[in-house]
């Protein structure tokens, strides 16, 4: 491995492509850092550190931006308006035939769905910087300093603006990492957000060990339990069901198609981080709605059961996310696609007859194969919640790096990276990161 990393500095390509995609998430670190104009950076800091307000409805948000959220910079959006618009053209993609036709048509039609995507996204980022600079003015710290000294509309126009073009900014950078740099580009700055609350995470574990709070075996075994954690989200990543598949030979003048033997690979995780975000999105409504009647007994007995360190909120939240797993693979995945394709190149999969009864053979497949990924999938969501709960003095930005969103789209970007690396070095005739026949799978991209 180690001289397989060796060999990305031997050529000249490969390095200006990682070099390049280097300086453009520093720029994305720096933005992360320049705050939007009106704020009292102090008094938000300290309405964020209050406990109450850790894990509520936009640490989603803060979580992808990495921290920029709460400190109200340029890039506080970060990327969630330009995946939420990815979403929403993917939906309708499924239901309306235009999307459909457009899906079809190759890479025009992925041109026009680009672009109709980044219209949404500007759209959604302006609303949301609307919603975030009246949510911005509504908020004071428990010693009554307003977060916003001169609230009105020029503080709301100025923000909507300046995080709209935040975000707009933030697309722009990964669209170049994507086309000039290396790996996708959104993943990678979804990825060094998330990355970016990893050493303070670690400073404030080494705290604990040397204030005496945790013993040095409590945390050898934190740490190895952390290892085995990445390792099962590598094999849930990696995991693949494969369908031989055989192409019967064609003879086209003196030449002859096809004879040869593939497989269609079908992931156990085929739909990704992405109901783990969906779930959350719903469990965070109930939060919301009870703040709003803080002097009510029954919804206080409610606010119980949907606290994080409950286990009727792990059961709901386990459920949605086997719920959406399906949800989204459904979206993701088209068997009649997949065998309507095989049946034009004359591909079929034996002891199975072409077309409609290979849809049947490859959905059944499938759906068996994602019940154990969903399960997987839910029990590594709502680790880090059982981590805070039975290990003391546990920090939840610590216990997030067990599992949950943050270490699924850590390690989905890595090997989706490493992959990528491996395939440049390949071309070149260079051995790549692993020995023998044992290589690197990338993950479908977000």
């Amino acid at each position: 491995m180690i001289q397989g990393f060796q060999s990305i500095f031997k050529i000249p390509e490969l390095k200006q492509r990682i070099i390049f995609t280097l300086l453009v998430l520093i720029v994305y670190r720096i933005g992360g850092h320049i705050p939007v104009p009106g704020i009292n950076s102090g008094a938000l800091l300290a309405f964020f550190d209050e406990a109450s307000q850790g894990r509520g409805l936009l640490s989603l948000y803060d979580l992808f931006a990495g921290g920029a959220f709460k400190r109200a910079t340029v890039f506080a959006l970060g990327i969630m308006p330009y995946i939420s618009a990815s979403i929403i053209i993917q939906l309708l993609g499924a239901v309306v035939p235009y999307f459909q036709k457009l899906q079809k048509e190759g890479q025009e039609g992925q041109k026009k769905i680009t672009q109709y995507t980044r219209y949404g996204t500007v759209l959604i980022s302006a609303m949301q910087a609307y919603g975030v600079s009246v949510f911005l003015e509504s908020i004071k710290t428990n010693t009554g300093i307003p977060v916003v000294p001169d609230a009105g509309w020029d503080f709301r126009l100025l923000t909507m603006i300046t995080l709209g073009a935040g975000t707009v900014m933030i697309m722009w950078l990964g669209e170049q990492i994507t086309e000039r740099g290396i790996g996708n580009g959104i993943s990678l700055i979804i990825f060094i957000g998330i990355i970016s609350t990893f050493p303070s995470a670690v400073r404030g574990e080494w705290q604990q060990l040397s204030s005496g709070n945790r013993g040095l075996i409590a945390e050898v075994v934190l740490m190895g339990l952390m290892v085995l954690t990445i390792a099962a989200v590598v094999a849930l990543t990696q995991g693949t069901r494969k369908i031989p598949v055989q192409y019967a030979k064609r003879v086209v003048g003196r030449k002859i198609y096809g004879g040869q033997s593939t497989h269609i690979p079908l992931r156990v995780n085929t739909a990704g981080v992405m109901p783990i975000i969906f779930a959350q999105s719903i469990m965070f409504v109930p939060q919301t709605v009870l703040q709003f009647f803080p002097n009510s007994d029954f919804m206080n007995t409610v606010s119980r059961y949907f606290d994080f360190q409950s286990m009727v909120y792990w059961s709901i939240y386990g459920t949605l996310i086997v719920f959406f797993t399906y949800f989204y693979t459904a979206i993701a995945f088209n068997p009649v696609d997949v065998a309507d394709n095989m049946k034009k190149h004359g591909g079929f999969i034996p002891g199975v007859r072409p077309g409609k009864k290979t849809a049947e053979f490859i959905d059944n497949i499938l759906t068996r194969i994602t019940l154990p990924g969903s399960i997987c999938l839910a029990v590594i969501a709502v680790f880090p919640y059982i981590i805070t709960r039975f290990v003391p003095n546990m920090s939840f930005n610590f216990a997030s790096f067990y599992g949950g969103t943050s270490l699924l789209i850590i390690v989905g970007v890595a090997l989706d990276t490493l992959q990528q690396l491996e395939s440049h070095l390949m071309m070149r005739h260079y051995d790549g990161f692993m020995k023998g026949s044992s290589k690197i799978r990338g993950r479908r991209r977000m």
